[in-house]
């Protein structure tokens, strides 16, 4: 499966990417690579950068030094490289940060209308389709008001699919929902990173990492403490700091 993926451009390339506020360091010196079509999990303790970092991918955290390179287009202050990079990655947030006051149709055919000019019609049958897909086709009608935070956060995968992106990036996108409605979300996830598409996910979810990941990085104090694929991590991971962590999460 990796080789074939190898033969490609990266389609995310940071390297030495460093980010701080005032005096506190968030990230220092993150490089890493992604291949298109890898699911890539990143995981460690609060505190630890990774969820500045995801945001440095799309622009919603500006980084002070190296280089982000998203899809052949680099991240700067030029406006239109940042639209450009947007328009090519969904991003799926903690908070489902859906409309309130939109039904559930309107949420989803929003940003293709508006974005990328499509049509009412095709905009609706796309959402359609990506309701089927995260299993709540009878919710579209309802207010996000009306539905549990797990369809919420389904309704939230299907608005960033809804603009066809290369890349889809996921910022701990369980870990406000109640354990029931966990599971729910992960099989879409799950499908999703099985149908190809590149992911980038913070998450403590180790199961999912497990199932999907092609690649895990360990992060703390806006570092890369070690990174393999979940077999290595799993099994014989490396660093002390990476045991205790992985002893901890895994114990509960």
């Amino acid at each position: 499966m990796s080789d074939i993926k190898n033969l490609e451009q990266p389609i995310i390339i940071c390297r030495d990417v460093h980010k701080w506020f005032e005096t506190f360091s968030a990230l220092r010196g993150i490089s890493m690579e992604v291949m298109k079509g890898e699911v890539i999990v990143i995981f460690g303790p609060s505190g630890s950068g990774k969820s500045t970092f995801i945001r440095t991918l799309n622009r919603l955290e500006e980084h002070q030094q190296g280089q982000i390179i998203i899809d052949g287009i680099e991240l700067s202050h030029d406006v239109r490289n940042i639209e450009r990079v947007r328009m090519e990655t969904g991003m799926v947030f903690q908070s489902f940060n859906l409309f309130p006051h939109l039904p559930v149709m309107q949420n989803i055919t929003l940003a293709p209308i508006w974005v990328r000019k499509w049509p009412k019609e095709k905009a609706e049958e796309k959402a359609k389709q990506l309701l089927e897909r995260v299993g709540i086709p009878e919710q579209a009608m309802k207010y996000p008001g009306q539905l549990s935070g797990g369809q919420q956060q389904r309704v939230a995968i299907a608005r960033a699919l809804a603009m066809e992106p290369k890349i889809m990036l996921f910022d701990e996108p369980t870990s406000a929902l109640d354990p029931e409605m966990i599971k729910e979300v992960l099989d879409v996830m799950i499908e999703l990173a099985k149908s190809g598409i590149t992911m980038v996910v913070v998450t403590h979810e180790m199961g999912f990492a497990k199932a999907v990941a092609d690649r895990m990085y360990f992060f703390d104090e806006g570092k890369i403490v070690e990174s393999g694929t979940p077999m290595e991590i799993f099994t014989e991971p490396k660093e002390d700091r990476t045991k205790l962590f992985l002893s901890q999460i895994l114990s509960h």
